[in-house]
């Protein structure tokens, strides 16, 4: 796959690139207000605004529509600002390039959608814009992949990604939890592949958003869209997670940029010391696993024997407590060491099944 370098998209830039503007697009001096205070902001170089907005339930705002586009033009003529906005159909990206928007992007929604994302793709055959492409609602990577690989086999070369956090029935501090290791793993697949961070969505509230750029920083991420108004608190969408350009001032300048490499000698030998440390505290832990499967495969022998199931939920329950417990003791952090026994206790459930399977009177020969 062919990904063009962000900073030949953006003439000069410096990390971060920063986006912003409001949420939705809601009059033409609404949005110039917005543009004329935030292009103050040196790192800011692009403008937002949703002209369509893909709402959960019918009777809520759904975007000014294409009444709204002359306005960006507008923006981009007086601030010199690039304009983008979010398309969710075909139909929504012809429009947007009639009336010359600079950057597209593909929402969560529409990204969960293979055959809404392929239409779209199929109808920026033969431009050049730059396509951005936000993670799926779901923490499906495969699908947020495909999404941005539809858009690649398209001729577009301008490809980005949006990390906005992802959908959960469970209740967090965020709207949408980040779940980091999705996005990175996405920086290993695709190298090359800038991605920028949508704080605001993550948040769900503004008071969230400076930590959730910090981290995009610390993980290396390209850029911010930070949903920007003049007036949050009377704004026709997501009023809770825009800020105002003042605001927005404030958190870039107490950002801390990070590199992902350093000119200092010691620091790199020092860094590569504790990676060795690393190295073998990992091999321990394979070596462990490995004992643990062994031990796995003894226990799914003995359930055999004693006609008993595979999953033991009381059994399961008990032994994550314990595992809790000791992990608080030791400082670890539960939730984290949750996920990992989950993760094993999946696994070994899996296994001892498929044992179960195959030791099964009535199963074929093959």
């Amino acid at each position: 796959m062919e990904i063009t370098p962000l900073n030949k998209w953006i003439p000069n830039l410096k990390r971060p690139l920063v986006i912003a503007g409001p949420c939705s697009a809601e009059t033409e001096e609404q949005c110039l207000s917005v543009a004329r205070n935030i292009v103050q902001q040196e790192d800011v170089r692009v403008f937002r605004a949703g002209i369509w907005k893909p709402r959960t339930r019918p009777g809520t705002f759904e975007g000014v529509g294409e009444e709204g586009l002359p306005w960006l033009q507008k923006v981009k003529e007086e601030t010199g600002l690039l304009t983008s906005c979010e398309v969710a159909t075909a139909a929504h990206a012809e429009l947007a390039l009639k009336y010359g928007v600079d950057i597209l992007w593909i929402g969560a929604r529409t990204s969960a959608n293979p055959f809404a994302v392929q239409e779209i793709a199929d109808a920026l055959k033969g431009t050049r814009v730059p396509v951005l492409v936000k993670n799926p609602i779901n923490a499906d990577l495969a699908l947020w992949v495909g999404a941005i690989e539809r858009i690649a086999t398209a001729g577009i070369t301008k490809i980005g990604a949006i990390h906005r956090g992802f959908s959960t029935h469970e209740k967090t501090v965020y709207r949408n939890r980040p779940l980091w290791r999705i996005p990175i793993e996405l920086k290993s697949k695709i190298p090359g592949l800038p991605i920028i961070c949508d704080p605001s969505h993550i948040a769900g509230t503004r008071d969230l958003i400076q930590k959730v750029s910090q981290k995009a920083m610390d993980v290396d991420f390209e850029g911010l869209m930070i949903e920007t108004h003049c007036n949050p608190d009377e704004a026709w969408s997501d009023a809770k997670q825009q800020v105002t350009p003042g605001r927005l001032s404030e958190i870039l300048s107490t950002i801390s940029v990070r590199t992902e490499y350093s000119h200092d000698r010691n620091f790199e030998q020092e860094l590569d010391d504790l990676r060795d440390k690393i190295d073998r505290v990992d091999n321990d832990l394979l070596e462990s696993l490995q004992e643990r499967m062994k031990i796995v495969d003894s226990i799914g022998k003995a359930k055999i024997n004693a006609n008993i199931t595979a999953l033991q939920v009381h059994r399961m329950d008990e032994l994550m407590k314990k595992r809790m417990q000791i992990a608080e003791a030791l400082g670890l952090n539960p939730q984290y060491i949750k996920e990992i026994y989950d993760v094993i206790h999946d696994h070994s459930v899996k296994v001892q099944t498929e044992m179960m399977n195959d030791s099964h009177p009535n199963k074929e020969e093959k």
